[in-house]
């Protein structure tokens, strides 16, 4: 009898069945070429060709998953030109007023008609660049232009019967040491007003000036009529010529003579020039009071002293001094390391504003389409002020001129929008904080925090 000590089990495997390293991977052969084995250094080169192939599967496979992707996105429509015109000079700016196209040009401006594409006119009396161009439309065809060359003159042009008239150069001075460049221009929808930023050696200022396009329309319809008016007899003059020609039976040399004769040479218009509204300078610099008690600074409240500038304060010289002492003191060792700042001239940033409760009364009689008013911010400031436009017809241009209306934020404003209707308002701080505002009712509609460390450069409205 044979009896098992031990249970019965899996015998280990013997020395001859263990897996050699080049056949670990041995289940993954095909057993019809288990003797078509490569031997080395065929093996490596078949490893790595095969390294190879999967990398460029992974890359193809990558590439579809990307392809796919891009599938399921919305794909933006693309948009081909529908017609095109040839400009034979750089085109720095254009502008678009009616059916015309205005071109700045490095010798001066030209327009182009939306219709056939084809170039109309060209300006080019002073040879010089232009880099910015504003237009807006006056009706019957009638445009009124305000543009800026490289030396920072503005030039105010009214287009009319496809030719340029020259008004006037608005800061153009005889002593060219004492010329202020231009830094921005702006023209009201409609043309009725424009303003120019002007920036002279250590200060910055902002005229805004009433176009008298009425008196304009006026003229060049008298333009017209005489225009028309020597056509018609220039005509009539031919056609008694050809009569008189084919009767007394004259050669066709001759004929031609007499018909081929010069039109009449009209003598180019002089319209009105502008006329200076305002001069909107910036805010000055908060100092000490001058006032002995709170009842003076309430008394300049009444005498019409704008609330929200912070010059109606009972802070004294001593106390600001003393303030910033403890400030310089404090950061001392980061103010000699940023050493002392200059004072450049300040930018400033303006909108025309049409009516709304802020700026008129609700008895009050305007039309709403014409601006009453602007809108006026400058660089490092709090305040959006407000000015009207018809009040300082009876003030001096050269005295600084008080706003209207403070609109007070609480960081300085970077940038502003103003929209179409002109009934919205919209002002981004250095904080990166937008804030709608409903300009007709005096509240915010939204405000949008974004991330600190960016820094909004320009916001619109769509």
């Amino acid at each position: 009898v044979n009896i098992r000590k031990h249970p019965l089990g899996i015998p280990p495997p013997s020395e001859k069945e263990w897996q050699k390293e080049d056949e670990e991977n041995f289940f993954l052969l095909d057993p019809d070429r288990k003797r078509d084995v490569l031997p080395q250094p065929f093996r490596m080169i078949n490893q790595l060709v095969m390294q190879v192939f999967e990398s460029a599967m992974e890359i193809i496979e990558r590439r579809e998953m990307l392809r796919e992707a891009e599938k399921l996105k919305v794909q933006p429509k693309k948009c081909f030109p529908t017609a095109e015109f040839q400009v034979t000079e750089r085109a720095n700016c254009l502008a678009v007023s009616g059916k015309y196209i205005f071109v700045g040009v490095p010798m001066g401006l030209s327009a182009f008609n939306t219709c056939d594409f084809k170039d109309v006119c060209a300006w080019d009396a002073a040879k010089t660049e232009i880099c910015a161009i504003h237009a807006s439309d006056l009706g019957s065809e009638r445009h009124v232009l305000l543009a800026v060359d490289e030396m920072g003159l503005a030039w105010l042009f009214c287009f009319h019967r496809e030719s340029f008239l020259l008004i006037k150069t608005l800061n153009e001075v005889e002593d060219i040491s004492q010329r202020n460049t231009c830094l921005e221009v702006v023209l009201s929808q409609g043309g009725d007003y424009a303003g120019i930023l002007l920036q002279g050696n250590t200060k910055a200022w902002l005229e805004i000036y009433q176009l008298p396009k009425d008196s304009w329309l006026t003229e060049m319809e008298k333009i017209t009529e005489a225009a028309e008016a020597a056509e018609a007899t220039e005509e009539l003059a031919h056609s008694e010529r050809r009569s008189s020609c084919s009767s007394e039976e004259l050669p066709v040399t001759a004929v031609q003579a007499d018909v081929e004769l010069d039109p009449p040479v009209l003598d180019p218009p002089v319209l009105d020039p502008p006329v200076l509204l305002l001069t909107v300078r910036p805010p000055k610099p908060i100092t000490g009071t001058s006032f002995k008690g709170p009842l003076e600074a309430l008394k300049e409240v009444d005498d019409d002293c704008m609330l929200g500038l912070g010059y109606n304060h009972l802070i004294k010289d001593s106390q600001w001094e003393l303030q910033e002492a403890i400030f310089c003191s404090t950061y001392q060792e980061y103010l000699e390391a940023e050493g002392v700042i200059e004072e450049s001239p300040r930018y400033a940033t303006f909108h025309f504003l049409l009516p709304s409760r802020i700026l008129v009364g609700p008895e009050t009689e305007v039309q709403p389409d014409i601006p009453v008013g602007i809108g006026v911010h400058w660089d490092g400031n709090h305040n959006f002020c407000l000015y009207l436009l018809n009040h300082s017809l009876k003030e001096k241009t050269d005295s600084d001129l008080k706003p209207d209306v403070v609109w007070p934020c609480a960081a300085p404003i970077a940038c502003s929008a103003v929209s179409s209707c002109s009934r919205y308002l919209a002002l981004a701080g250095e904080d990166a904080t937008i804030t709608i505002w409903d300009k007709h009712l005096g509240y915010p509609l939204s405000v949008t925090a974004i991330l600190e460390e960016h820094f909004i450069r320009s916001i619109h409205f769509l």
